[in-house]
């Protein structure tokens, strides 16, 4: 090869290239090109953009709760037999044959009864307990009868003839004291009494005001006693009925607090009958209430004065609102008393306790007052008493 080919020296100006040595420089040029864009393509355009990582969604959905599956029925165990007992001998036992009492044989109520609501001790919400008296003339009857629980079944093999205790077998209630009869009767004319009242529960003393209501129709009558005390409200003891040569004869007797209990005379039926379901008793003649019979006994005394001398005795079956007693009055003694109404001469009977839960009833009558009751006076078996004194007195 030429040496004059080898080397290149540019033109000069105003010459003109050779058509060869410009077609060999497009080659090369389009040589470098095809390299550069084979080797390094990123370099050529724009950058892209990074690829950016797709999150998926977040999807949610609610499950509902399987049902609950239903328990399976308890697979009764078989019962276990116990080994049969070897047959006993029976052994014959005494049976107690037990009368059954009327309700005036049980014991008397309990000494006392609140004339307003009960209440709780100093502290609480409620305000002291109120104080209680007994019932009887007096309208502040004893608390109501206890109410005794159902004795559960016996077991079959525990179970046993039912025998009284032995202080029961032993001490029999005393005898019932017969009926005094009317052998003459003078009731007094219709009369309003007030009386001061004074008495003492558990300790405490308090006053009230009584009132006894008396209308006498000449066929009929009506009776009805009161007790008011302020902040303790009011108790009526009330008696209705018919008048006889024989006296009073009760229909219907009510006490009347809070709420009403009643005994109802029934002698068509031959009973006495409560509203408070406890039981009846037999219906006697002559038969009084707790109201009616302090009437009684005065229209005996001033029937008969003679007929009841110091130291004679008066009985009658006494009514209360759940059951009856035998009452025995003993003419004690003549007696001078100043009462808030005045100086009065009295003659005094009691009913002595028959039994130690027994009241212990005091009543003093004027021969002058046509022998109202003018005091009364009932002490418990625990010392709990009301007396209430005549401060007034007036005919309608």
């Amino acid at each position: 090869m030429r040496s004059d080919m080898l080397s290149f020296s540019p033109p000069m100006t105003g010459q003109i290239v050779p058509w060869r040595t410009l077609g060999l420089l497009a080659v090369l040029v389009l040589l470098a090109h095809a390299l550069l864009l084979q080797t390094r393509p990123a370099r050529l355009g724009p950058a892209p953009e990074p690829v950016q990582k797709r999150v998926p969604a977040l999807i949610t959905r609610s499950i509902p709760p399987a049902p609950a599956a239903s328990p399976l029925p308890a697979v009764a165990k078989p019962a276990v037999q116990p080994p049969p007992k070897p047959a006993a001998k029976p052994v014959k036992k005494p049976v107690f044959k037990q009368n059954r009492p009327f309700a005036h044989d049980q014991p008397a109520q309990s000494a006392t009864n609140s004339i307003a609501e009960p209440v709780q001790e100093p502290g609480s919400a409620e305000a002291p307990p109120a104080p209680q008296a007994p019932d009887s003339l007096a309208p502040l009857p004893s608390a109501p009868a206890t109410e005794t629980a159902p004795e559960p079944p016996a077991d079959s093999d525990t179970a046993t003839a039912a025998t009284p205790p032995a202080s029961a077998a032993a001490a029999p209630s005393p005898p019932q004291p017969k009926q005094t009869p009317v052998t003459a009767m003078a009731l007094p004319a219709s009369a309003q009494l007030e009386y001061k009242m004074t008495g003492s529960a558990k300790g405490l003393t308090y006053h009230a005001r009584g009132e006894l209501s008396w209308q006498n129709s000449g066929g009929s009558y009506h009776a009805s006693m009161t007790a008011k005390a302020l902040f303790l409200g009011s108790r009526t003891l009330s008696s209705t009925g018919q008048i006889s040569a024989q006296g009073l004869a009760p229909s219907r007797f009510s006490d009347k607090s809070r709420s009403e209990v009643a005994a109802h005379f029934e002698p068509d039926k031959g009973q006495i009958s409560f509203s408070a379901n406890t039981p009846s008793v037999p219906w006697t003649q002559g038969a009084q209430d707790r109201v009616s019979v302090f009437l009684q006994l005065g229209g005996m005394l001033a029937g008969n004065p003679a007929g009841f001398p110091v130291g004679a005795t008066l009985s009658t079956l006494t009514v209360g609102p759940r059951d009856a007693d035998h009452w025995t009055f003993l003419v004690e003694k003549e007696e001078l008393l100043s009462l808030p109404f005045g100086d009065l001469a009295t003659l005094k009977l009691s009913r002595q306790p028959r039994r130690e839960y027994d009241q212990k009833v005091e009543v003093w009558y004027a021969p002058a007052l046509g022998y109202l009751p003018v005091r009364n006076q009932i002490t418990q078996a625990n010392g709990d008493f009301v007396d209430q004194q005549l401060s007034d007195l007036s005919h309608p």
